[in-house]
């Protein structure tokens, strides 16, 4: 019989060392701990950047344009009028007639000037009868006065008869200039009722398009003390004008030559363009609102822009592109004194955003190769002394930088309001002064069209506000301060100690 065959007896498995399961379980507590410390910073951070609202520094155009209304106009209009009185016998043109200089445009009766000239023409040849007869008797008066004189000198006649003939000489005389005044009074009576038979007939005096006509045939027109108006005539409607009422606030920055868009009701799709042609003196008041007119000269080949269309225009005054930006409500917005992060210490970054704007000044004058060098070396020479003074900084607590123009630290000033105003004047002033040296042989080598615009520029850089941001930095917001420049209302034109992406704070969000 045989025996049942026995399992082969399996194997023992061997137990874990105790070392690695510690290694394990340490590896799993290092493990959640860091993920607990790595969500809490994270939670923390969250919580910091999300008590502000934030806008970022962006690099943008800034256009800044002043609001104006006004209406379109010719840039001349005639009115045609009458310098006589009579009735309205023909009436050659309409409205919208066009007229070339000398058209006929209607007509008064003539008849009472017809018969006036035949009057006069007559009285005319009375007065040359007259004439005739005064010389007659003027020769006569002569000979008799010359028989009379010989007679005298021989003392045949007496003397009281050689005057009686000087006289009766003299008399002749004088009625024969008389005769010969009347002819010249008649001749020119005349010739004025020529001119008002003339103006019987009234004409255009310019090319242009009939606007109005204040006139019918058989109307009867009276020219007494004012002559009245009987036709308005555009000269040339290709070419028209605007005259808009700019606000006194808003008058110094309009200049004669600045661009104006504008739109009309009557073409809401179209933006037609213009430029300001005259800035006039003559103010209007009207409800204590002080008004200045500027007119703006407007292209109209196509004739598409009518007389009398209100308009809705934008002269602008100001554009900056390819410049930082940052939304207006970050001007605005004020921490409190124990949320506020100290301003970052003083170094070379505070001449950087000087040191930009005076080499995109430069990029807007067409440089040559010469005149490129002579900036670079001169701005060369201001950031080598900048460098130096930011090595020092840290031993001197006062001082500013050539590219400077804030406060010790870069924060908002304190103090009173006058004296910072003073300090700032006297700043900009040694700045001023300090690049007349520097830039001395880089602006003696532009041309005058060059140079005034150098100068421009470079005034408006020194001679703008300053104003404290406050730029996020590890949850906390840090002030810096910066140059203000252009506003379109809503974002404005900075440059300083800030780039392109910055948090800017804008406000506090309200605690949960």
């Amino acid at each position: 019989m045989s025996q049942p065959s026995r399992p082969s007896p399996r194997p023992t498995p061997r137990r874990a060392s105790p070392w690695i399961s510690r290694i394990v379980i340490g590896a799993v507590a290092l493990a959640v701990v860091g993920g607990g410390i790595w969500y809490w910073q994270g939670r923390k951070a969250e919580a910091a950047d999300g008590a502000y609202r934030t806008a970022p520094v962006e690099r943008g155009n800034i256009r800044v344009a002043i609001s104006a209304t006004g209406t379109l106009s010719a840039i001349s209009t005639v009115t045609v009028g009458s310098q006589i009185s009579g009735q309205v016998t023909d009436v050659r043109v309409d409205f919208n007639s066009p007229v070339k200089k000398g058209d006929v445009l209607a007509r008064i009766d003539p008849k009472t000037y017809e018969a006036q000239i035949e009057q006069g023409t007559a009285q005319i040849a009375a007065a040359r009868a007259s004439l005739a007869q005064a010389q007659a008797t003027l020769r006569n008066a002569d000979l008799d006065y010359q028989r009379k004189a010989d007679l005298g000198t021989q003392k045949l006649v007496a003397q009281s008869d050689v005057d009686l003939a000087r006289a009766a000489r003299d008399q002749a005389r004088a009625q024969l200039n008389s005769a010969q005044a009347q002819i010249n009074q008649q001749t020119a009576s005349t010739q004025t009722t020529r001119v008002n038979l003339e103006r019987t007939v009234i004409r255009s005096p310019v090319d242009g398009v009939v606007l109005t006509r204040s006139i019918e045939p058989g109307q009867t027109v009276a020219a007494s003390l004012q002559a009245p108006e009987l036709f308005t005539i555009a000269e040339d409607l290709r070419k028209m004008k605007i005259e808009l009422a700019v606000d006194e606030a808003d008058i110094g920055q309009v200049k004669v030559g600045q661009g104006v868009s504008f739109t009309v009701d009557a073409f809401p799709d179209r933006q037609f363009r213009g430029l300001v042609e005259q800035v006039r003196l003559a103010a209007t008041t009207t409800n204590n609102v002080v008004t200045y007119p500027v007119v703006v000269t407007v292209d109209n080949e196509d004739e598409t822009l009518l007389p009398g269309l209100t308009v809705n225009a934008e002269i602008e005054v100001s554009k900056r592109d390819n410049v930082l930006t940052v939304s207006n409500a970050a001007l605005r917005y004020k921490p409190n004194d124990d949320t506020a992060a100290p301003a970052a210490p003083r170094g070379a970054a505070r001449g950087t955003g000087m040191a930009d704007e005076l080499q995109r000044i430069a990029g807007t004058l067409a440089l040559k190769p010469a005149q490129q060098a002579a900036f670079d070396e001169a701005l060369s020479a201001i950031r080598e002394r900048q460098a130096a003074r930011t090595a020092q900084a840290p031993q001197q607590s006062g001082g500013g930088s050539v590219f400077g123009g804030g406060p010790p630290g870069g924060g908002p000033r304190s103090g009173n309001n006058s004296g910072g105003a003073n300090l700032q004047a006297q700043m900009r002033q040694r700045m001023a002064e300090r690049f007349q040296q520097d830039f001395a042989a880089f602006r003696a080598s532009l041309d005058a069209a060059q140079q005034k615009r150098w100068d421009s520029e470079l005034k408006t850089l020194l001679g703008a506000k300053r104003a404290p941001l406050y730029k996020l930095v590890a949850g906390k917001p840090q002030a810096v301060t910066v140059r203000i420049g252009a506003t379109d209302g809503s974002a404005t034109e900075i440059a300083g100690d800030i780039k392109e992406g910055d948090l800017i704070v804008v406000g506090e969000r309200a605690k949960e």
